[in-house]
């Protein structure tokens, strides 16, 4: 179980194919808190650490992660969202997220906003999740509140803070994003359809 409130930042330093999966290799600050077999989310794919070596650490992703999630088109270099999973008693500053990434997307607009950014995403609808205006969404692990929600898509508007900390900095017109949509929501969605 995670918050959405991203910890650290990790670069990819490695990535080896083996079969279906993929073992990826990321450095961060928070290595040397990292012990093996500890769930940590990777732009919000909740993975297991199975190697520590010094200050970088191993994940594998299987394939069917791998299907669902932006992970499979990771390179060297690039920057992952970082959260490890809430101690019990913590709070909750973001909501609850599972780390289950449901569907990918694709950002559409980035709009400097005079301060903050406004980013737009559009995701396949045919897999009946849905954004509700002022409801909740993860976009690769981040917590966020969906503004300008639509059939197939939404938009969040991005604080400097999180623009900063995030890898948000780096997104423009055509990356691919995870997204878990709203627990509440999935069950509510689920339970409409079985009606």
């Amino acid at each position: 179980m995670f918050t959405g409130i991203i910890e650290a930042l990790g670069t990819v330093t490695d990535i080896k194919k083996e079969l279906d999966n993929l073992h990826i290799y990321i450095k961060s600050n928070i290595t040397d808190e990292l012990k093996i077999d500890q769930s940590v989310a990777h732009n919000g794919v909740c993975l297991t650490v199975v190697d520590i070596n010094k200050d970088i650490y191993t994940v594998t992703a299987i394939k069917e992660t791998l299907d669902k999630s932006n992970l499979g088109s990771l390179k060297s270099g690039d920057r992952v969202n970082l959260e490890r999973a809430m101690k019990l008693g913590d709070r909750l500053d973001g909501h609850i997220v599972q780390g289950h990434v449901d569907q990918t997307a694709t950002c559409t607009n980035v709009e400097n906003a005079d301060g903050s950014w406004v980013f737009t995403f559009e995701y396949d609808p045919s897999l009946n999740n849905v954004t509700i205006e002022k409801g909740s969404i993860t976009v690769n692990g981040t917590s966020l509140t969906v503004v300008n929600s639509g059939r197939n898509s939404f938009s969040v508007a991005i604080i400097p803070y999180t623009y900063e900390h995030t890898n948000f900095n780096t997104f423009e017109i055509g990356t691919m994003v995870n997204l878990e949509f709203d627990v509440l929501g999935k069950y509510v969605t689920k339970l409409m359809a079985t009606r």
